[in-house]
């Protein structure tokens, strides 16, 4: 009986994991999964959770389109959600977060990895999106001295070009640094920007490694 349960069990193991390897993902981004949607045919749903079938509430979203375009792409708010409370509490945990702010305390500090040009404490933070061609002029000019400041938290799937902040649509917020290069408050007082966009011209959702492990063990979490 041990014997038949024992060979029962391998099986479903051998099931299971099969089932796991032959979900599709998207071209380009092995971490996003995709599902036919049996509610909408020709449609597809987005995932980070290679689960089938999918959780649609935990979906990052669905799409007419592959690979998603911002048209063909309908976005799961709940999703974003969960993104932006994920973003907020580990942003300052982020290793390309830290060395953003390190640069931004340094004497010569300018364009930040990431998207996350530095600015002045103390500026309009309506204009924390700001435009991607103001620059460094647009946001008090290169260089911290020392004062402290801002540093966004971007998408990396249009990584800015030397001086330039990110595109608002890139931007899912921003942490306050000290002029030592240490996160000021709690979570360094992180300030959602408002404009991000799972899906653009330039791509879909594209996180660095450390949050996007964080956000896939919040969903598997939920």
């Amino acid at each position: 009986m041990a014997t038949l349960m024992n060979g029962i069990n391998r099986a479903r193991v051998i099931r299971k994991w099969s089932s796991t390897r032959s979900v599709s993902t998207l071209q380009g981004h092995p971490h996003i999964y995709t599902f036919p949607d049996s509610t909408r045919p020709g449609h597809h749903i987005l995932s980070l959770l290679p689960s089938e079938p999918p959780k649609t509430d935990l979906a990052i979203g669905s799409t007419s389109k592959l690979p998603p375009t911002p048209d063909s792409f309908s976005e799961n708010t709940k999703f974003l959600e969960i993104l932006q409370d994920v973003v907020s509490k580990h942003a300052t945990e982020d290793p390309e977060v830290k060395s953003q702010a390190q640069v931004m305390a340094s004497t010569s500090g300018a364009n930040l990895g990431s998207g996350g040009l530095f600015f002045a404490a103390g500026r309009n933070q309506k204009r924390l999106g700001g435009d991607s061609a103001g620059g460094a002029s647009g946001q008090g000019g290169a260089g911290s001295g020392g004062r402290g400041g801002w540093i966004h938290v971007s998408d990396g799937r249009r990584p800015p070009e030397y001086g330039r902040i990110a595109w608002p649509e890139d931007i899912f917020g921003s942490v306050e640094v000290d002029g030592n290069g240490e996160f000021v408050g709690k979570n360094g007082n992180y300030q959602s920007s408002g404009t991000y966009r799972l899906v653009t011209r330039d791509g879909i959702l594209g996180l660095s490694p450390f949050l996007r492990d964080k956000l896939v063990q919040r969903l598997r979490e939920e």
